[in-house]
């Protein structure tokens, strides 16, 4: 076999008998593994801790409305453009705009250095639920009673009844579950200016994570959609025996009232529409470049149109039924303790590390409880974490096939990148770590720069490209065409309504704090936004280098750099071609992708 020969593809997907190429780029083993790895990848933490307490937040069941709206206008015609155009080009997330759009390839790179700043710094979610979970062994919870080496003496015992927020103002007291968060798991700092000294356990426990990342991803598609069979289907069945606890708790039925009643006052409110959208574009990882690597492992045909609004509604379906299980378990810390709902009800790590294991250590037999939601919190890190990178590593390998498909060197690769993160996570597991995190989270790896990719993703697919050209490239593919509004939203729709969400989160801007009472100072905003202008900044650097690196005049490399590549118009134009003559798409892209590789 020569150094550029592709293996023979046969009719179930697998390869013959002859030596891989080094070059073999790989599909799904089948079509359960890429749905499967897709959950992994959009259903996280935040679907549990951030979806329920913003649809309390507003205006309970009239938050679906502004929510589905976003859904079909935004969510899912960006979900299936993303994946279909990974399925299409046969490429990762950066690759695939020089086959596609070369003008636009530094939104690749954008989105991948974004993608980095994410694997470093969610991880650590998944460090803090290890932490609880193995203290979740112990005979007695540790969060759930004064007295512990960690506790001041304002410590509030938490098995006392009638204990409000107004009572633990009043008194200058704390609860026990939150000096345990506080002061035993992060003993956290005065602020992000104070970094500490480093949290040995929570940095055993990051090193424990990024091992089983590493092994969930070392072998590629072939060890992540085995991985994903585990990590994206027992979060539910933990989630399915939460929920059946959850409601058979006494005052479950208040806080369910709590979590769904609807207040059509706040549709007025122009904030509501803004967390709408925000939740779509967070949860759907929409704009980092995830749903178009994974979409490049299917085969040509594989019908993507109807997998895309099945997992985009699976997405939203887990947030509604992670609701009812959180505020079931809120309704009856309320009974149990007599505090109003809005005094326990939180978002992010206070929901998971404080509100939760406060509810339940008030449970009969409450490590079972205890073990079921962390290894929940864990596994739903653990996809979207180990999938991010596997994104990652594809682009990667795509830019460089022949070097990286040899041998070991992917696994190299991938050993010297987590070993990367690793260290640099570390930082965020100081005393003053959390600080950090909350500033890489709130500027650079959601908000506003996904907003950003995302529109100029739309515009340079819908307006450079061209709408109907993609729309009928899509439709060659999967054999029918699509509802023909995904064309308009793609085209008018979505880029307004981002562009619209995008000004209104500028205007509405507020300082960044902590816990509403530690004010950023102005250096660390600062520093923040310049992490975040790296990373956008790569898009128009780079279509200053194309324009300046290119031949001819000016208006004939912009011309030739909104046109896709010789390559891949030369596969357009053959898979134009009658069924009589026309090669088969998957064999046709192998020989397209030696062809380059060759040259």
């Amino acid at each position: 076999m020569t150094k550029h020969e592709t293996t023979v593809p046969i009719p179930n997907g697998e390869c013959a008998e002859k030596p891989k190429a080094p070059h073999s780029r790989g599909y799904w083993g089948n079509k359960a593994e890429f749905i499967l790895t897709v959950m992994g990848a959009i259903i996280g933490p935040g679907n549990v801790w951030r979806f329920p307490y913003l649809c309390y937040r507003n205006g309970g069941g009239v938050f679906f409305i502004p929510y589905v709206l976003f859904i079909f206008t935004c969510g899912i015609p960006l979900f299936f453009l993303e994946t279909s155009l990974g399925q299409f080009t046969n490429q990762g997330g950066i690759t695939c705009w020089k086959k596609i759009c070369p003008l636009f390839q530094g939104m690749g790179y954008a989105s991948h250095l974004i993608i980095s700043f994410s694997a470093t710094s969610y991880i650590i979610i998944m460090a803090w639920a290890f932490f609880y979970l193995f203290a979740s062994f112990s005979p007695k919870l540790p969060w759930a009673s004064c007295g512990n080496e960690w506790n001041t003496a304002s410590c509030l015992d938490l098995s006392q009844t009638n204990i409000s927020q107004s009572v633990i103002s009043k008194h200058n007291t704390t609860l026990p579950v939150v000096e345990y968060w506080q002061r035993r798991v992060l003993k956290i700092s005065t602020g992000i200016e104070d970094t500490g000294s480093l949290r040995w356990e929570l940095a055993l426990c990051l090193v424990l994570t990024w091992v089983i990342c590493y092994f969930c991803v070392w072998k590629g598609i072939k060890s992540t959609g085995k991985a994903a069979y585990f990590t994206a289907t027992f979060p539910y069945a933990m989630l399915l025996v939460l929920l059946i606890r959850g409601v058979t708790l006494p005052g479950a039925i208040d806080g369910i009232i709590y979590y769904l009643y609807p207040d059509i006052s706040r549709l007025s409110d122009p904030q509501v529409w803004m967390d709408a959208g925000t939740q779509i574009f967070f949860s759907y990882a929409i704009g980092l470049g995830f749903l178009t690597s994974l979409g490049s492992y299917n085969h040509f045909k594989n019908d993507c149109y109807k997998d895309c609004f099945y997992l985009c509604l699976l997405n939203s379906g887990t947030s509604i039924v992670a609701g009812f299980a959180i505020f079931s378990v809120l309704g009856f810390m309320t009974y149990e303790t007599g505090l109003d709902i809005a005094e326990v009800a939180e978002s992010g790590p206070g929901l998971a590390f404080i509100v939760y294991p406060r509810a339940v250590a008030m449970m009969p037999v409450p490590q079972v409880w205890s073990v079921c939601f962390f290894l929940m919190i864990i596994l739903l890190s653990l996809s979207c974490q180990f999938v991010g990178l596997e994104c990652l590593m594809t682009s990667l390998v795509d830019l460089f096939p022949v070097y990286l498909r040899q041998g070991c060197r992917r696994e190299l690769l991938l050993l010297l990148i987590c070993s990367v993160c690793c260290l640099l996570g570390l930082s965020l597991v100081t005393e003053g770590g959390m600080y950090l995190l909350q500033l890489l989270d709130h500027h650079v790896c959601s908000g506003t720069t996904l907003l950003l990719l995302s529109f100029c993703q739309s515009v340079s697919i819908a307006w450079v490209y061209g709408a109907d050209r993609f729309y009928d490239n899509v439709s060659d593919m999967i054999g029918y065409r699509p509802n023909i509004l995904m064309k308009y939203c793609w085209k008018y729709v979505t880029p307004l309504i981002i562009f619209g969400t995008f000004v209104f989160s500028i205007v509405r801007h507020s300082p960044l704090k902590f816990s509403n009472s530690y004010v950023y100072p102005l250096w660390a905003n600062i520093l923040g936004w310049f992490i975040a202008t790296v990373s956008l900044s790569l898009i128009p650097l780079f279509v200053i280098y194309q324009l300046i690196h290119g031949k001819g005049t000016l208006k004939q490399r912009y011309l030739k750099l909104c046109q896709p590549s010789d390559e891949f118009s030369q596969t357009q134009s053959w898979t134009e071609k009658s069924s009589v003559t026309k090669p088969d798409p998957t064999e046709l892209r192998l020989l397209t992708n030696n062809r380059e590789l060759a040259a």
